[in-house]
Formats: C-alpha cells, structure tokens, sequence
C-alpha cells in the first residue's frame, strides 16, 4: 500500500483502562473525525507518555536506544505505518529513508514515532474495523467540557499514572480495544 493511500493520524496520548494493568493509546483520525484504541502493555504506555512529556531518561531505554541507533547509521524515520490487525493485534512498520520497512508492534512503532516527531500513518481498513466515530458540531457544552478536561488530562499525565490509582472506563463506549 502506497503512503499516500493511508491516513494520518495524531497521538493524543495514552490512558489507564479498566483492567488496571491495561494502558490505551489513542489515535485520532483528524480527517475523518475517528479515534482509534489500541491497548498496549504498560511499559510501553509509560514509554510513550514518557516520550509525549519529553522526559529523557539518564540512560537510554530501548526506543530511545532505538532512535539512537537510526542516528547513528545516518538513517531518518520517514514515518510510521499501522498496517493491519490480524487476530486483534495491530502491526505496524517503521519506514525508513532508504527505503527499508521494518516490522514492528503498533506500541514499539508509536513510541518510536513520538520520540523522532515522525508521522504516524494508518491503513483505511484498520480505521473502519476498529475506529470509533467522534462526533463534531452536536456535541452539547458538557461534553466539550468534558473532552478538555480529557485534553488536560493527557496534557499531564506521567509515567508514574500507571503504577496505580483510579481506574479508567472504555474511550467512547465502543468496541472493547485490542492489544498491540
């Protein structure tokens, strides 16, 4: 699939959800007005909220170990693709300046993307089988208020969130998400 056939899509950040051990990124589909789910494990979560706060670790955990070594081989992260789900896992790939796509987990390829501030892409297929619809001018002023309570919410959460607390409720009351 070409790139310019897939969607660009903005991490808004990452949540707990109800189990407490389950962490979800979301994605949103600015165009198309979808937010797309996907449960990762925590330390990924921590990694990418980590990252979206622009906490630099003293030593380098293994994205940012990642990134640096792509520095190191002169290479740049065109973009990140999120290209199937097969058996509710979503795969992803690093795409490369040299032309290389690397498989990688949604989560590792997200974390990565955030690190590098490199677009992630999504296929359309994905979009339609597990986004969940946003809804645009209808939303009445509560839920406005609500969704920047949320935004500020995101704006502020850190790694340390997810080792305990309050739990989160399912985003939008749609399809359960699935792990990366």
């Amino acid at each position: 699939m070409a790139s310019d056939d897939l969607i660009e899509l903005e991490v808004l950040g990452v949540r707990r959800q109800s189990p407490p051990d389950q962490v979800v990124v979301l994605l949103l589909d600015l165009a198309g007005r979808r937010l797309l789910p996907i449960v990762v494990g925590v330390p990924e979560g921590s990694s990418i909220a980590s990252a979206q706060a622009g906490i630099r670790p003293p030593r380098p955990m293994t994205h940012d170990l990642l990134v640096e070594v792509i520095d190191a081989a002169d290479l740049v992260l065109v973009h990140t693709e999120i290209v199937a789900l097969i058996d509710g896992v979503f795969h992803a790939a690093l795409v490369l300046d040299n032309g290389q796509r690397l498989d990688a987990r949604a989560s590792d390829a997200i974390a990565v993307a955030v690190r590098t501030g490199s677009p992630v892409l999504c296929a359309p297929a994905v979009l339609d089988a597990s986004a969940i619809a946003v809804e645009e001018s209808t939303q009445v002023p509560a839920e406005e208020a609500e969704l920047e309570q949320f935004r500020e919410f995101l704006d502020t959460v850190t790694p340390e969130d997810f080792l305990g607390g309050e739990e989160g409720g399912d985003p939008g009351g749609g399809p359960a998400p699935r792990r990366s």
